[in-house]
Order: C-alpha cells, then sequence, then structure tokens
C-alpha cells in the first residue's frame, strides 16, 4: 500500500502526546474514585449506626469519676465512658443524668446548653431532652443511651443502665 491510499499512514503522533493521555486518564480514574468514596462515606457512616458501634466496640460498663460530686448545680462534666465521650449533669433541681455525647445521626459530639435546657448537635442542628436523652428535633433517629448515676462521698460512679 501506498502513503496515497491509506490515509491513517499520513497521522503522525508526537512521541509525549500519548504519555500525556494516559496521565490525564490516570488522573481521571483517581478523581472519580475519590468523588465516589466521598459520596459513599456519610451513607455509611449513617447506615452503621455510630453509637451502637461505639458502645459494642468497649468492654467498659462502669466508670467512677473522682469528686465530681462537687459539680455546681446546672452545670455539666464531659467525660469519656470508654472510648466514647459522655455527659454528667448536675441540675438545677438536684438530679444527676449521664448520658453518651454521640449523636445518633452521624456520630458528631453534642453539647449541654443549660440556658437553653437542651443537648445541642452542631453538626446538622440536633436537639436531645437534657434528663432523657429523647431525641426532639432534627436528623437524630434515636435518643441518646442513658447511664445509671449514682453519687457518693467520694465520686460518682456511672454504670450502663
Amino acid at each position: 500500500m501506498n502513503e496515497q491510499t491509506n490515509p491513517a499512514a499520513n497521522i503522525i503522533e508526537e512521541p509525549g502526546e500519548r504519555n500525556t493521555r494516559r496521565a490525564f486518564l490516570a488522573a481521571a480514574g483517581i478523581a472519580g474514585l475519590a468523588y465516589t468514596a466521598a459520596l459513599a462515606y456519610p451513607v455509611y457512616r449513617y447506615l452503621a449506626s455510630p453509637e451502637e458501634m461505639a458502645m459494642n466496640a468497649t468492654a467498659v460498663t462502669e466508670v467512677t469519676l473522682k469528686d465530681a460530686q462537687k459539680l455546681p448545680l446546672g452545670s455539666v462534666l464531659m467525660y469519656k465512658f470508654g472510648r466514647s465521650p459522655a455527659l454528667l449533669i448536675h441540675h438545677e433541681d438536684g438530679r444527676w443524668i449521664s448520658m453518651t455525647a454521640v449523636c445518633t445521626h452521624l456520630g458528631c459530639t453534642v453539647q449541654y446548653e443549660p440556658q437553653a435546657d437542651r443537648i445541642h448537635c452542631a453538626c446538622h442542628g440536633g436537639v436531645y431532652n437534657p434528663y432523657t436523652g429523647a431525641n426532639v428535633s432534627g436528623p437524630p433517629p434515636k435518643p441518646l443511651k442513658l447511664f445509671k448515676v449514682a453519687v457518693n462521698d467520694t465520686g460518682v460512679n456511672v454504670s450502663l443502665a
């Protein structure tokens, strides 16, 4: 065949052009995988129920908080129950309440807001009852887990209910 009958023979490819296309396709593939992972992670976290994962991952059944009985009325103590954050609230009426501090929506740490008398998750606006742990408003699907509280002269004993 001569060059006049074969038009493909007239196409000349530059030496670095093939490598440039490969690099672009590789980068596009990596970007696509990263994008897919970024979309899949929140779905996984929602379905995995972070509160249950945190509670099942720990074998701790009881925590003693030394000198916590001195906590003033209307204040809160953040502490660790196993590997998870938890709240110990000394309410204005003298009641002691303790519960997990892990939002049941996506696992963010919640805060007690005494001026509003609520437990609030700043991630997505979830609100919980500070006495019962019940989910009051927002996206949280379940209440916070309550712990059993026993106050004595040396501290506060918190255990699984």
